[in-house]
């Protein structure tokens, strides 16, 4: 007896001093989510293999030969073949890249294997498959540059890998095509080589390192179609080698990539795996993704568990680690630099989609990252003269519209994240510019300096962007007047008077196209002409219209830094909520919608990013109890725990991020603002961790789950009438409270 009482005395002071294990947040993941959508829809697009919290490698089964746009994670929930085990990939996207370095277990001249969901299995930082064909067991692990796989084959079969450097997404879209690569014996252990290869992101360079557990006996290699037989080195652009290890039962692999060298790979390798074996590895991937997932800890119902943390996952796949262990990384224009100690330098910046909920959650979550995140978005700027795009592998793609690095920068900046990596103790005037300071020369540089889908000349001759000169010109004018409103906040920050009253006056020119008669923001040519016929309800694409993936509905409500004016535009409080109801209770359309509109609630399209923070405008308009019961509908009815989980494509965790955000209460409606908009919690309880050792806490009080409205809110034991919570109020810890009831005061989706 005296036994238990010291055990249980003994676990009560661990759980009081907080030494308590680790929650197991891990465990609700599930990878599969989103990887396949069910007919005429769209599913997430994303993977369920191996990797780390913003690694460099995502290790995952490609179930395509050549993925393209539909599965641009190379991976469909829907396919029964498995064409080998990639090391890179895009989560969520719409168009495809990466599906570098492919490797396939077999026991003959295989290059494909069917398989069944019902032998698959997949947990952060881990992936297992049989493969049918060979009845061989293929599993996956991964750290931060290395991908480990483990392959287990069948009593007295010859084991073989098959490796392929040509294998890549579609080699029909983006003038995808291997320019050079290698691969090269460098002993009986160890394979390495490169590959260079063009694609939606330009000449991308890819050194690897690979070293196997059992000894090569022999190989063949395809070069361009010719066969050579264990031949040490193989140049060509297209490459592909089988390599035969004899009678053994089990192969561990490490492959470890770098984007400047393969000694670098080699030293990437010895540094994350040199002495650990496979569970090792496995069990640190998944550790690190626990401790990562911790950093909110919600309490709910198991389904919604598994949806919140499933999203969450996703929101921490990308941006990705693009420099290596020693600190090297390949610059925008290929030479190499180096970050400075204790920094990592990231790529992978979908930014058109992450800057609405994707940034300002890491904000809140992953502050030091986020100072990293901008420091390496400078380091484009001070290559191509420019911030980020949509960056790739270091390389900018010019996809999509705006320049939505700023607002990412803008938030960090007036958030005070951003931190000196000079490591300077303090600037010194006239000599050392403040960081501040150097971060917004990037901001303006990058707003006044023409480019692709930007042509500022034109922006500032008409005060908007004509159809007839620029393309997506309505789109491009309502985001840009948003870019140019951040970049007056900052402006403001650092004391540029003049430049702050500049970008201000172009932040209104939104105004310029709004239709007074048709009240709608609609195109005009460069004589300041509207271009009829206009119809609201017809879709763009990305080029040829005036709107990007959408339509004039969509957009309408496109003005996140002045929500106030475009209340006034629209008529008032009342006028605005009215044409909100029309907008997400309408069926009307006109012509074929755009792939990439799904989701929709009337005309509201939650599987694309212009409508994400529309829901919350109705509380900004005085009509709360609407965007409660909207905003609890989109979490209910368009998010699932099936592999067509998602309404639309992930886009690198932005749909996630909508999720996270809106399942604890609020969300960023202007990114840049330092504000988020009260929803409706849908969490029975979040910790959240702002660092510093401080929590801010998230309490809902309901009876069922239909009591979605909000009745009454504490911030801190005191009540709370302010429509948004500031993001002082989060970080600086605290705790705010939800009651919340049934009974709404106005609804307009009869659920």
């Amino acid at each position: 007896m005296k036994t238990i009482k010291i055990a249980i005395s003994t676990w009560l002071i661990a759980m009081s001093s907080g030494l308590a294990a680790q929650e197991d947040y891990a465990k609700y993941v599930d990878p599969f989510i989103g990887t396949g959508a069910v007919a005429q829809s769209l599913s997430g697009n994303n993977y369920p293999g191996a990797t780390v919290p913003f690694g460099m490698v995502q290790l995952s089964p490609d179930t395509r030969e050549a993925p393209d746009w539909a599965q641009a994670s190379g991976y469909d929930y829907n396919d029964n073949t498995i064409y080998g085990f990639s090391h890179t990939r895009l989560s969520g996207t719409g168009a495809a890249d990466f599906i570098d370095i492919l490797l396939l277990p077999t026991t003959e001249l295989r290059r494909q294997s069917s398989f069944s969901h019902n032998e698959e299995e997949a947990t952060p930082g881990y992936y297992k498959v049989r493969l049918k064909d060979n009845d061989i067991l293929a599993e996956l692990t991964a750290t931060t540059r290395t991908g480990v796989h483990r392959y287990t084959y069948p009593q007295g079969k010859e084991a073989m890998i098959y490796i392929d450097l040509d294998h890549s997404a579609n080699k029909g879209s983006w003038g995808r095509r291997i320019e050079n690569s290698q691969i090269r014996v460098v002993d009986e252990y160890t394979i390495e080589g490169y590959r260079i290869i063009t694609g939606w992101a330009k000449l991308r360079k890819i050194y690897f390192s690979m070293k196997f557990s059992a000894p090569i006996k022999n190989w063949e290699v395809w070069n361009n179609g010719t066969l050579y037989k264990n031949t040490c080195v193989s140049n060509g652009t297209d490459i592909k080698g089988t390599f035969n290890f004899g009678n053994t039962k089990q192969i561990t692999c490490t492959v470890a990539l770098s984007p400047v060298s393969i000694a670098n790979a080699r030293e990437n390798m010895q540094t994350e795996t040199g002495g650990k074996d496979f569970e090792a590895l496995r069990k640190a991937a998944y550790a690190a993704w626990n401790e990562e997932l911790g950093k909110i800890g919600v309490k709910t119902n198991e389904t919604d568990m598994k949806i919140f943390y499933t999203a969450l996952y996703h929101s921490m796949i990308q941006p990705n680690t693009f420099s290596d262990v020693n600190g090297e990384y390949m610059t925008a224009d290929y030479s190499v630099a180096k970050v400075a100690d204790g920094h990592t330098h990231y790529s992978t910046f979908s930014l058109w989609d992450t800057f609405r909920g994707a940034h300002p959650l890491y904000t809140i979550i992953e502050p030091e990252r986020t100072s990293d995140f901008v420091t390496s978005m400078l380091k484009q700027y001070e290559y191509y003269g420019y911030l980020p795009i949509w960056q790739l592998w270091g390389q900018d793609n010019y996809c999509m519209i705006g320049n939505h690095a700023v607002p990412v920068i803008v938030d960090a900046v007036l958030k005070g994240l951003c931190h000196d990596p000079r490591n300077l103790k303090s600037p010194t005037t006239g000599k050392i510019k403040s960081w501040d300071n150097v971060l917004y020369d990037a901001v303006k540089g990058s707003l006044t300096t023409s480019h692709l889908n930007s042509p500022f000349e034109v922006w500032d001759k008409y005060g908007y962007m004509p159809e007839d000169i620029q393309t997506q010109s309505v789109s491009i004018t309502l985001e840009q007047s948003f870019d140019d409103w951040c970049a007056a906040q900052l402006a403001k920050h650092v004391g540029q008077t003049e430049d702050y009253e500049y970008f201000m006056k172009r932040s209104a020119y939104y105004r310029n196209l709004y239709n007074h008669e048709s009240h709608f923001f609609q195109p005009k040519n460069g004589q300041d002409e509207w271009i009829l016929p206009f119809d609201p309800y017809k879709y763009g694409s990305n080029g040829g219209s005036a709107f990007t993936e959408g339509n004039a509905w969509q957009y309408y409500w496109y003005v996140p830094h002045n929500i106030d004016d475009l209340i006034s535009l629209t008529g008032g409080k009342t006028a605005f909520c009215k044409k909100l109801d029309e907008f997400f209770t309408s069926t009307k359309t006109s012509g074929e919608k755009n792939d990439n509109a799904s989701g929709f609630v009337g005309l509201y399209a939650h599987g694309n990013e212009p409508s994400h923070h529309v829901a919350y405008l109705y509380t900004l308009a005085g009509q709360p109890q609407k965007t409660q019961q909207i905003v609890s509908h989109i979490k209910k009815e368009l998010y699932n725990t099936s592999s067509s989980g998602y309404a639309g494509n992930d886009d690198c965790g932005e749909m996630s991020a909508w999720y996270v955000f809106s399942a604890i209460g609020f969300y960023p409606v202007n990114p840049a603002s330092g504000e988020y908009v009260i929803g409706a919690p849908s969490v029975d309880e979040a910790v959240v961790k702002v660092g510093n050792g401080k929590t801010f806490t998230v309490k809902v009080q309901r009876k069922n789950e239909a009591d979605i409205y909000i009745k009454e809110v504490k911030l801190n034991n005191k009540k709370f009438t302010s429509p948004v919570i500031k993001h002082s109020d989060i970080v600086d810890g605290g705790k705010l409270e939800f009651i919340m009831s049934s009974k709404p005061h106005g609804s307009i989706l009869k659920l």
